[in-house]
């Protein structure tokens, strides 16, 4: 069944089953539903024309994936996925570091993209997903970087000790386990390294105010928000309306997932 075609039989199903209390909340799921769909067939239609290379961004030129083992593909293509931390990226490369640390590496976008920009740095990428370590892998290995690229499983908290007294850069998306992975008092090495973790109190309650918690006293801190995206990318894309732009940079949010960017204190 085609992409369309299920997302037709999805909206009739759920169209027949309204009843006479349906309210707002019924037609924002239906919303969400289509925008959806529309956002798979703008990345369906870019790797048609483009083929599975990002566009633009840190990670420009990288041979990406055709399907994204989770999230929103087509802002990874376009390079402008999580532009708020490019910043950072690029001046954490710019320092030096020995090694990154990549915890809910899913396909390895970041795990990839950051062993191609920094081809001094040792990755170490993680994901509790067979099928997402697979794809890194073979993503690694298109991309050159396969000898510099290790992917492991499941990642203990303890499990930063192993990198003490290194460069390193820790980026963790974990959907809420960022509570549990991230604790200085289980892996002191923690405190000295430098991290950009994903908060998800929408999955975790108070998963920011803990991560603030536990690093303030050893960390700088940086929040970054979502912001609106510049929509950049082939011509093709530009030429469309401009609905389709917007929904061509939709990370697939449902609310905002601060991210917090922190470096150890030099006094």
């Amino acid at each position: 069944m085609g992409l369309t075609t299920n997302a037709i039989r999805l909206v009739r199903e759920q169209v027949a089953g309204w009843t006479a209390d349906a309210d707002q909340e019924t037609l924002n799921g239906h919303l969400r539903l289509l925008a959806l769909w529309r956002s798979k067939m703008l990345a369906n239609t870019y790797v048609q024309r483009e083929g599975p290379r990002i566009w633009g961004g840190p990670f420009a030129g990288m041979d990406y994936v055709r399907n994204a083992t989770e999230g929103a593909l087509i802002p990874r293509l376009l390079g402008t996925y999580e532009s708020e931390l490019h910043p950072h990226l690029e001046a954490f490369a710019a320092e030096g570091l020995e090694c990154v640390i990549d915890v809910g590496c899913a396909e390895g976008y970041y795990a990839v993209g950051l062993a191609r920009m920094m081809p001094q740095v040792e990755v170490h990428a993680f994901d509790i997903d067979p099928k997402a370590r697979t794809a890194c892998a073979e993503l690694a290995q298109r991309n050159g970087v396969a000898d510099r690229v290790r992917i492991g499983g499941e990642f203990s908290p303890d499990g930063f000790e192993a990198f003490a007294g290194r460069r390193v850069l820790v980026m963790v998306d974990a959907e809420g386990a960022e509570v549990d992975i991230l604790q200085p008092d289980l892996s002191p090495a923690l405190r000295g390294m430098s991290i950009i973790v994903e908060t998800h109190d929408l999955y975790r309650r108070n998963a920011l105010a803990t991560m603030m918690a536990r690093f303030s006293p050893s960390h700088d801190i940086v929040r970054e928000d979502l912001q609106a995206k510049t929509v950049t990318g082939p011509p093709w894309l530009m030429d469309m309306p401009q609905l389709d732009q917007l929904l061509a940079v939709w990370e697939w949010r449902q609310r905002q997932t601060p991210w917090l960017v922190m470096r150890p204190k030099t006094t």
